[in-house]
């Protein structure tokens, strides 16, 4: 009970810290009053207030600077949304344990002692066939808050990576399309689609995106693009860009995969916004994967699917069982509502803005 006390201290002076740096009564800049004192002023330890820093810091709202005290560093454009302390737990690491990009192995290992003491048995239940309602629902509030798309619960596909993924969509919108790709492209993506019977035409990438001649006279119905960064060749597509692929998929009433492969980790000031997000038409389907935001060994990815597809999605696939373990669905879910998830993109952003 009384680690459960202090816990809750440190968290409540971290979000009031919060509330008053995102409301500016503290301006960028300013330094805070020494642990010492606010821990004194509180009638709480040290410990508990350098914890609670500790987490400002990870979020990017303080820099703590050697013999000088804390400063207020809070940029709204640049700082990653992170769940509010009605979700979070304790998730305090002193040394990141792993490397520039890598999710920090002490709190993900901390996570999954949690899952199994607050769950039990319930991690080897079988889970609905779209995934568990408790990643579903973490995942819908934090696409919500962190890339403005808007998304249900219901809309969402968990499965055991991208690929696995990609054979879903095709088994939906069937394989008499044609479904136009990247060239070059992540070779796994042709080689699903070779898989599935599908006819694929390879569109050039230009400096910007997919060449626009070799796009418009395409005879694609799909268009599976990474508009963040295509692997291998590194092209973004520009703004201009992502606005052509909509005029696109309009004029062909055509279907876009929009695949976001590492885009939270982009070193910019805010993430790109998502094809998914701009798409009023309910023709642009979502894929993206824990594998560059946690760990490769983390086989888990989702599908984001239109409400206008949601029926087609389950009465074409929807008898297939989850290829993902509950097990790992929690601990997911639990690293999205603690704030470990979020933390972990912050830093290394930051990292990424320091060291391009």
């Amino acid at each position: 009970m009384k680690e459960e006390q202090k816990e809750k201290q440190y968290l409540k002076i971290y979000e009031s810290l919060r509330k008053d740096i995102e409301e500016g009564l503290y301006a960028p800049g300013m330094k805070l009053a020494s642990k010492r004192t606010m821990a004194r002023d509180l009638g709480v330890s040290v410990i508990t207030v350098e914890h609670a820093l500790q987490l400002l810091e990870d979020e990017g709202y303080v820099t703590a600077k050697e013999r000088s005290g804390c400063f207020v560093t809070y940029d709204e454009a640049a700082v990653f949304p992170v769940e509010s302390a009605e979700y979070m737990t304790r998730s305090y690491w002193p040394d990141v344990d792993s490397d520039e990009t890598g999710f920090p192995f002490s709190a993900y290992a901390k996570t999954a002692r949690r899952v199994l003491s607050n769950y039990g048995e319930a991690v080897l239940q079988r889970c609905p066939n779209f995934g568990t309602e408790i990643l579903r629902t973490a995942l819908s509030r934090y696409l919500a808050r962190a890339r403005h798309i808007e998304a249900e619960p219901e809309q969402i596909i968990i499965g055991s990576g991208a690929e696995y993924l990609y054979g879903l969509i095709v088994q939906v919108l069937g394989r008499s399309r044609i479904y136009g790709i990247e060239d070059p492209s992540y070779e796994k993506i042709s080689q699903v689609y070779r898989a599935n019977d599908i006819t694929t035409q390879s569109l050039p990438l230009g400096p910007d995106g997919i060449m626009s001649s070799a796009l418009w006279e395409s005879d694609a119905q799909v268009l599976h693009i990474t508009p963040y960064r295509s692997y291998p060749s590194g092209v973004t597509a520009t703004n201009a860009k992502k606005r052509e692929y909509m005029r696109w998929r309009a004029q062909r009433n055509a279907y876009i995969i929009e695949d976001d492969f590492e885009s939270e980790i982009t070193p910019a000031r805010k993430p790109e916004d998502t094809l998914y997000s701009l798409d009023g038409s309910g023709r642009v389907l979502y894929v993206n994967t824990f594998t560059n935001t946690v760990s490769t060994a983390v086989r888990t990815a989702y599908l984001i699917v239109p409400k206008n597809l949601q029926k087609d999605f389950e009465d074409r696939i929807g008898f297939y069982t989850c290829t993902v373990p509950t097990f790992d669905q929690y601990i997911l879910a639990e690293l999205i509502l603690n704030g470990d998830f979020e933390r972990h993109i912050n830093r290394v952003r930051r990292n990424k803005r320091k060291n391009p």
